[in-house]
């Protein structure tokens, strides 16, 4: 599977898979990035394609130095069953 990119002049983490793009769109603060929706192509659901997208997601922003902000229900859950990451909520 591809790395999860930064498409910042959209505003949105990428992953490609099989020639389709999940993603995962977010708003910056000064201090977090909110993430605002996530996306899996309906053909690539099931396979925890989201899972990786927001997973490569959390890196980048760990790397950033910033924290991240659940703004859409799927980022929610993904963080309460990932306490590993609970430092980087904002």
């Amino acid at each position: 599977m591809a790395a999860v990119r930064d498409n910042k002049a959209q505003n949105r983490f990428e992953l490609d898979v099989e020639g389709a793009v999940a993603f995962a769109n977010y708003r910056l603060t000064p201090s977090a990035v909110i993430i605002t929706h996530t996306e899996t192509p309906r053909s690539l659901r099931d396979r925890g394609i989201a899972s990786e997208l927001v997973k490569g997601a959390l890196e980048l922003i760990r790397a950033d130095g910033r924290k991240v902000v659940a703004g859409c229900s799927f980022v929610v859950d993904y963080l309460a069953k990932h306490p590993e990451v609970a430092d980087l909520t904002a």
